[in-house]
């Protein structure tokens, strides 16, 4: 039997869904979610094969909450945004579907993911995890889990990004998160004008600097509110001049 979870904030949409699989009688619909919260705490208990999401939610979105996702099932977008749609497909999501879809569109997208899992080609689901960047929402806040439990933070409260092996440690007043991200990815999504590149290892939220230090050669360090020391490149030291207006 085929495990499959609907993810929708919309009563209706969910029932649509759910009326549109019962004539799929190999999938069997083990839970309905209104949220992401709720949506991720059902792929981790029930380890669904397939996944119908919407992409914007309240709380986070579709996309925030597949970034938190160790095991991605197959997606399938269920969303009236259609901007999103070019990106869902470049993350190669099994199909898209935009609302409102009919029976027979549902019909041709479940069997196209049907038809390759009875082939044994899988969809290629690991691409999901980089598109944080898909929506203006998302390019203001970012979300990490702790102990099994979901922080979104706000990039305004984020006073410099450190990178830590596989992962980037987000530094805020709050304390030290990790993402698991590189710092290319931020350096690439992050507001160019409230965020510099100023070292391989660090970026800085340029409205936490209050002053730059002359250190070593041609280096620098930028001291922040907070009293940290962030060294600064010579590579760095021109965009963070830049960033700040100078």
């Amino acid at each position: 039997m085929i495990k499959a979870i609907i993810i929708d904030d919309e009563p209706l949409a969910r029932e649509i869904v759910k009326e549109y699989l019962q004539s799929f009688t190999q999938v069997a619909l083990l839970q309905e979610c209104n949220d992401g919260f709720e949506g991720l705490k059902a792929i981790q208990q029930h380890q669904p094969d397939i996944v119908f999401l919407d992409v914007q939610m309240p709380k986070i979105t579709g996309f925030e909450m597949l970034e938190l996702v160790e095991a991605l099932p197959a997606i399938i977008f269920t969303t009236a945004f259609e901007e999103h749609a070019i990106r869902a497909f470049e993350v190669n999501a099994v199909d898209y579907l935009l609302k409102p879809f009919s029976k027979e569109r549902f019909d041709k997208a479940l069997q196209k993911w049907l038809d390759r899992r009875a082939a044994d080609t899988p969809v290629e689901t690991t691409a999901l995890l980089e598109t944080a960047a898909s929506s203006p929402l998302q390019n203001n806040r970012i979300v990490v889990k702790i102990n099994g439990k979901i922080k979104i933070i706000p990039v305004v409260d984020i006073h410099y990004l450190e990178a830590a092996d596989d992962y980037v440690k987000i530094i805020t007043s709050e304390g030290s998160f990790l993402k698991n991200k590189t710092m290319a990815f931020f350096d690439q999504t992050l507001d160019a004008q409230q965020f510099s590149r100023v070292h391989r290892s660090y970026m800085l939220n340029v409205n936490q600097v209050t002053r730059i230090e002359p250190y070593e050669k041609e280096n620098h360090l930028a001291i922040l509110r907070s009293g940290a020391k962030i060294p600064v490149s010579k590579t760095g030291y021109p965009r963070l001049k830049s960033a700040l207006g100078l």
